[in-house]
């Protein structure tokens, strides 16, 4: 089940169970005080999805037509892993790490204290960090600890930058240089962001504000805060969807609130009566929103056009995150609980196979050769 986006995780004893697992980052432990870095696998020259294994800290390299199994690349001095993307000329990796388990809900590192059920005020936020690395190879070209946690570390549309935000009650954007991953500038934002995504366009970045109950947008170029829009509780990202839409996913609210881009307003609401991981719009139906029910292991296709469910299929328990092959035709899903994920025809809304793969599979992109 998964549960309160942001009040659910005590800090104060995540820390103090970590202290037992000093050398084992791959099982949530405290990391050393070696930097961030990968163990490479040999080139990979054809088509893969890269799963993040958060439990396991490994990604696995995945031969999409197939299936099977093309590599593993181990992670190493971290704990969690969590989301990953693909540079805009498909050369490097960002993988994100909150430095604590996300599976069981986006339990944020600080909150107001009483807010959603018992705050964390006062409790020391768990470090995150970022690894670029090689695509082919999995290679680090450089890695990066952060003062708090982080969701994700995603590529601006240029490429030359890495926008991540640091979940503290004081949020915050950094935005780094996607080669060596100094500061570029910091960007005040809501409380305990989440995910950074860009628009379709690339002309704006959205920022899921956890606490504060809102997103904030900032034009890519100037870096300047242009609005701040309210959605429902706890919201996660602002997934860009194939139809040029943002779709933010309200944990708490268990809604779904689409944003146009052009205009910056909400318009429309869809009421799903369940905890959504992730929405997504494949290219092949723009049409059809895809969004992930983390609680009884599906994936919901609902209408674009209007707060209209139109089916239903299980994957595995705890599903999460949605990629698509570039011409839309497949969908991927990871099942976080099962160790595994899910391949879905997209014109028949089937399940095609379910492919083991590491502990805890979240994050998931497909890059073309």
């Amino acid at each position: 089940m998964k549960h309160s986006l942001f009040g659910t995780m005590v800090i104060g004893s995540f820390i103090a169970a970590c202290g037992s697992h000093e050398s084992d980052a791959g099982h949530g432990g405290t990391t050393s005080a070696e930097p961030p870095t990968s163990v490479a696998i040999a080139a990979v020259t054809t088509d893969a999805l890269y799963i993040v294994n958060g439990e396991d800290a490994s990604i696995s390299v995945v031969d999409p037509g197939a299936g099977t199994v093309l590599g593993t690349i181990a992670l190493k001095n971290i704990a969690f892993p969590h989301h990953i993307y693909l540079s805009p000329d498909r050369s490097r990796l960002a993988v994100a790490v909150p430095g604590h388990d996300l599976s069981g809900g986006h339990g944020a590192a600080s909150a107001p204290a009483g807010e959603h059920g018992g705050g964390h005020s006062g409790a020391a936020a768990p470090a995150g960090a970022v690894l670029l690395l090689d695509a082919s190879t999995g290679a680090t070209l450089a890695s990066r600890r952060l003062d708090a946690s982080n969701h994700n570390a995603a590529f601006s549309p240029d490429g030359r930058e890495l926008w991540t935000a640091q979940l503290t009650d004081a949020g915050t954007v950094l935005v780094l240089d996607a080669t060596t991953l100094a500061t570029k500038q910091t960007i005040p934002v809501g409380k305990v962001p989440a995910e950074v995504t860009f628009t379709p366009d690339g002309k704006y970045a959205f920022v899921a504000n956890g606490t504060s109950n809102d997103v904030t947008v900032i034009d890519v170029g100037t870096k300047a805060v242009v609005k701040t829009i309210p959605v429902d509780r706890e919201p996660v990202g602002a997934w860009p969807g194939a139809d040029g839409m943002m779709y933010v996913d309200c944990e708490v609210g268990k809604t779904i609130k689409a944003i146009d881009p052009k205009t910056l307003e909400v318009v429309r609401t869809y009421n799903l009566g369940f905890t959504p991981g992730y929405a997504a719009v494949p290219p092949s139906r723009t049409d059809e929103l895809w969004l992930t029910d983390v609680d009884a292991g599906k994936v919901v296709f609902n209408k674009t056009t209007a707060d209209a469910k139109v089916a239903d299929i299980a994957t595995g328990a705890g599903s999460h995150a949605i990629a698509f092959a570039p011409d839309g035709k497949t969908g991927f899903i990871t099942n976080q609980l099962a160790g595994s994920f899910s391949i879905i025809d997209a014109a028949t809304r089937k399940v095609k196979a379910t492919i083991p793969v590491g502990k805890k599979p979240n994050g998931i992109v497909y890059r073309s050769k």
